[in-house]
């Protein structure tokens, strides 16, 4: 029996009603200025609410406005918030929900890859988690008709990661998105520091620039540098600012940064 995972955050992250959400979505993203011309392989988004990291993500996002016609899938990898454990998960959902509709699972391509030992299906790590969910809206406002394979990165490596990515890669129609914020909760000036030093570690495709302190999602963002090596991509910063810039106190800030690769 198919079953489709409903919002976890609606409500709370981003606006529950379909019309303020698609209202608030295309705002973000015309207010954001597109630096790339050629299709992006990769986009590294901020995760957070839309009131904190919208703006920032548009950025992101704002690079598929050519896009929407290529690209039919999009490979997720984002970090697991909610629950321990080892390796890369996936869901047994055929759909993710938002206020927007249902965003279908390429469930044909998750079964081709399932044997690798680092997956495991393991429902309960998408229980509550904000991650992958706060990039749909997103995508369903940037593209026409997609699927998604959702993947939430525990205790892996960046080469499991990057693995799966080379599994994954596909043509101009995978996109993949890594979801991940920036440093937490540091002071205004600290946290401008350390994040622009995990910019540079992305621009340079250095996955050993970035270690705990650096992203929440550092795994699958190295992971990413990994493969982006491989495959020659370059990486271009479209925006960078903290909570502090965007709704939030400066005392303690958490980073966000827009990348794409291309």
């Amino acid at each position: 029996m198919e079953r489709t995972r409903e919002p976890a955050v609606a409500g709370y992250f981003y606006p529950a009603d379909p019309q303020q959400l698609r209202g608030a979505v295309k705002a973000y993203l015309e207010a954001a200025k597109s630096e790339m011309i050629n299709v992006p392989k990769a986009l590294i988004a901020p995760h957070a609410g839309y009131v904190y990291s919208g703006p920032v993500a548009a950025h992101a996002y704002a690079q598929l406005q050519n896009s929407a016609a290529k690209i039919s899938r999009v490979l997720i990898l984002a970090p697991a918030h909610r629950l321990a454990f080892d390796g890369i998960a996936y869901s047994s959902d055929s759909g993710f929900r938002t206020p927007l509709g249902t965003v279908p699972v390429d469930t044909h391509e998750l079964n081709r890859i399932a044997a690798l030992p680092q997956l495991t299906r393991l429902d309960a790590a998408f229980d509550n988690e904000h991650s992958i969910e706060v990039q749909l809206p997103f995508l369903q406002v940037a593209l026409n008709r997609f699927q998604i394979i959702p993947l939430l990165v525990g205790r892996a490596t960046p080469s499991q990661v990057q693995e799966i990515l080379e599994a994954l890669w596909g043509g101009d129609e995978t996109l993949i998105v890594i979801s991940s914020d920036l440093s937490h909760y540091l002071s205004y000036s600290d946290a401008k520091k350390l994040d622009l030093a995990t910019t540079y570690a992305i621009e340079a495709l250095d996955p050993d620039g970035v270690g705990y302190h650096h992203a929440c999602g550092r795994t699958p963002v190295n992971g990413l540098l990994l493969a982006a090596r491989r495959h020659r991509l370059t990486a271009t910063t479209l925006n960078l600012r903290n909570s502090g810039d965007t709704a939030g106190p400066k005392d303690r800030v958490v980073g966000y940064g827009a990348y794409g690769f291309h």
